[in-house]
Formats: C-alpha cells, structure tokens, sequence
C-alpha cells in the first residue's frame, strides 16, 4: 500500500520562488510512499539519508539508496516511490545555477553536502545570509560528486514495456530470452538486437541492473540478504552475493555498511 508523500509546506509552487536552491525534509511514516508522475522549471535533486527513492522518468528507472542521490533536470516528467520510514530531502535547484549533466544521474554524495542540505532545510526564509552562504557552497560541490551505476534504462518501444512491465513486477521471472522472444512474436536474435538498441545493454545485463535496484530497495528497508536473493529467484545466496560484488564491488552486507560508516566518521 502507498500513501502520498506529506511536504511540511502546503500550496507551495516551488517554480515561483525565485531562490537558487530550495531544501525540503520529507519523512515516510510507516507504509510506503509516493509523488505521481509530475514536472517542474526548476531541477531537483532527490536525496536519501534513511530508506531507499525509485525515480522513475520516461528513459528509465533511477535507484536514490541511502546517502546518493538522483538528479532530475527541470522541466523531466517523473515520479518517486519511496520505502517504508524513509528520511528524504528534495532539493530543488534554479536551471543554470549548477553544473550537472542535462540528463538524469545518480550521484555519490559527500558528508559535507549532506550537512549542507539538512541544514539548508532547516533555515527560515528571513536569514537570507546563510542561506546564500550555504546555497553557494551546495552548488560548487555538487558536479564534484561520482556518478553511480544505478540506472536501468527503460525504452517506450511497445515489446519492451511488455517485458519491462513484467519483469517489474515479478523480479524473480528467469524466462529465457528465448522465452521473451516467443512472447512477444520475435525472433530470439531479433529481440536480442532490440534490446541492445534500445537500452544499450545485454538482456542479461538488463535484467541484472532491475535486479541490483530492487536489491538495494529491499536490502535498506530491512529484507534480509536471504529474503532479497529469493525475492530475485536466485538459486543460492552466494550466487546472489556474487553477482551484486560483481557489480558494485562489494557484497551487500559491506556495501550497505561502508555507506554508514562513512557518515559516522
């Protein structure tokens, strides 16, 4: 079940405030939660410092885990699902005032700039000096941070939502993509070449990226590694912690605590 995410402002158009940047603390309570397929003039960054963000774009699926975020450039119809209880902030950036690619990215993101967008979301509007001073130092640091691999790129060809859609919502399918083929009146070589085109990835890697972010999802709501490998079909754990080391370079339970630890220091 998902509930509508709840701003701490209500009737506020964050295209008609003329400040650079604009921080927003937003809190998921219990059940999961949800901002509809939207717009908006200014960029907006996506920031997760508890539970997990899916930002979903027409090209494609973007995973915010704890402490990175996504960046959404202004004018991009999306949408973003949260997990359970998780703490987020969406910084919202004037177009043209940050150095960041014209596309959607997810991004590392350094102690320093967390500090500065929790406290920027705790300023009041009549202390404009600090806010300028914090606003300034958030937009240099911004393009300085490392960009993530924790995309999936989705394509509007028809065939291909058919089996996005599907594999979306039964990540533990394992058809072949003969099977695939079969399903949607292709060739396998055909469908092979599809994929390859429109996403620019592997079938088999296609499907690995869906599952490293349904992992992450479930991984920092609370599932367990054993949970999250059967979720996903995979025939043993260790296969699971394979393919995500593989991948991210290191296994779940290191990669999840490098992440905190970092932020403790």
């Amino acid at each position: 079940m998902r509930q509508p995410l709840r701003f701490p402002w209500l009737d506020l158009d964050v295209d008609d405030v003329s400040a650079p940047v604009i921080a927003v603390r937003v809190d998921v309570i219990g059940t999961k939660g949800e901002v509809p397929d939207h717009r908006h003039r200014k960029g907006q960054l996506v920031f997760a410092v508890g539970g997990a963000v899916t930002c979903r774009v027409p090209t494609g699926l973007w995973m915010v885990p704890p402490h990175c975020a996504v960046w959404i450039p202004g004018g991009l119809q999306h949408s973003n699902l949260a997990t359970e209880n998780a703490r987020l902030f969406f910084v919202y950036i004037e177009p043209d005032r940050v150095d960041l690619p014209d596309r959607c990215c997810t991004l590392s993101i350094s102690p320093l700039l967390r500090e500065l967008i929790v406290e920027l979301s705790d300023q009041i509007a009549d202390d404009e000096a600090r806010v300028d001073l914090l606003a300034s130092v958030l937009l240099r640091e911004l393009p300085r941070m490392p960009v993530q691999r924790l995309h999936l790129p989705l394509s509007p060809e028809p065939r291909l939502k058919k089996i996005a859609a599907a594999l979306a919502k039964n990540p533990s399918d394992r058809k072949t993509l003969g099977e695939w083929a079969d399903r949607v009146a292709l060739s396998e070589s055909s469908l092979a070449r599809l994929i390859v085109r429109e996403t620019g990835l592997s079938f088999g890697r296609w499907r690995q990226q869906l599952h490293l972010i349904v992992a992450l999802r479930e991984l920092t709501s609370g599932a367990s590694v054993q949970q999250v490998s059967a979720a996903l079909g995979y025939d043993s754990v260790a296969a699971f912690i394979t393919m995500f080391k593989k991948a991210l370079g290191k296994p779940p339970g290191k990669y999840l605590s490098g992440i905190s630890s970092e932020y403790k220091n």
